[in-house]
């Protein structure tokens, strides 16, 4: 039997360059394939906008004596909730640009820097003309520094920048939106970007389907036999092995995998480890793997405490993209 648990990925800092691209879940996203829902206008707005910024423009750069180019925005925010389709529209941002173009999660560019050094990381990427960071993650105040101080170098070499993100609730509070908190955090940036919100439901659930239900011991084993290429691993020991593997290996974990099993899934108990669930369930989500499981359901596996905590954004992102994988068999 396959299982993740067995798997000890290696990647290597040109291997993480090489994958800077949309993920496969993502590799059809085109700004002309985003379905907005039509009670939501600011998600057609959204898609304008991008267009508009998806075409060649002058950037605007300081120059001595005062004298500057035509003042316009080098970098565009898109902030909303999960499941409004902002990482649809960054991917067909990306296929949309003429020129060179990178895309990778906010945790990808941090696996860069700490590879590659800050510097080798500013020479690499200066190279781009756009460079996408999916899921800008505001909860983090080192790596957010670091990733920001990044981007101020880049723009001022005229590189643009594209990014959605991924905040902290108990800032956000219930109703708001990252705007503010992302401009915070970017400091001197904020005049490069034009913030575009989007609202809207979870587009996962418009139809109200709810997560699969949990199969039977039994019944997963035998579905493992009988698919190919798929991975079975006690939930557990799964949760251990993923202690031992850096995140930014966890896409590569995965990597040819049709389908994970997973046996006796219970809520987990630290926050530590609930955070690596998501990075993997980000994963699993990016690649269109199938997720079938035995144990509890799937809106338990993370506590009480835990959707009432700092992380809870993240945590019902990870349970949407879950549930819906869950129905993809």
């Amino acid at each position: 039997m396959q299982s993740l648990s067995q798997r000890f990925p290696v990647i290597s800092a040109v291997s993480i360059v090489e994958q800077f691209v949309p993920p496969p879940r993502f590799a059809h996203a085109q700004l002309g394939n985003y379905i907005p829902d039509p009670n939501e206008f600011s998600q057609s707005e959204a898609v304008l906008a991008v267009t508009k910024f998806s075409e060649p423009v002058q950037v605007k750069r300081k120059w001595p004596f005062g004298k500057r180019t035509e003042l316009i925005q080098s970098g565009i925010y898109l902030d909303g909730g999960y499941g409004v389709g902002k990482t649809h529209l960054l991917a067909g941002l990306f296929y949309a640009q003429l020129g060179r173009a990178t895309f990778a999660s906010f945790v990808e560019y941090t696996n860069l820097v700490g590879a590659l050094g800050f510097a080798k990381s500013i020479d690499l990427l200066a190279k781009y003309d756009l460079v996408c960071i999916d899921e800008f993650e505001l909860d983090d105040p080192g790596d957010t520094v670091l990733i920001s101080s990044l981007l101020h170098r880049l723009v001022d070499q005229g590189v643009r920048v594209a990014a959605t993100s991924n905040t902290l609730p108990d800032r956000l509070g219930e109703g708001r939106f990252a705007a503010d908190d992302f401009v915070r955090e970017i400091q001197g940036l904020k005049e490069h970007f034009q913030i575009l919100r989007i609202d809207g439901p979870d587009y996962r659930h418009r139809e109200n389907l709810s997560p699969a239900d949990a199969l039977s011991w039994q019944e997963v084993t035998a579905a493992h036999l009988a698919t190919a290429s798929s991975t079975l691993d006690e939930a557990q020991v799964l949760q251990e092995h993923l202690s031992k593997i850096h995140p930014s290996s966890y896409g590569a974990m995965v990597a040819g995998v049709s389908r994970v099993f997973i046996q006796g899934l219970i809520p987990i108990a630290h926050q530590a480890d609930a955070l690596r669930w998501v990075v993997l369930i980000d994963r699993l989500y990016d690649r269109n793997v199938p997720v079938s499981f035995s144990g509890c359901a799937l809106t338990d596996i993370f506590t009480p405490e835990m959707l009432k905590g700092g992380y809870r954004k993240k945590y019902l992102r990870a349970i949407s993209r879950l549930s819906a994988l869950s129905r993809e068999v």
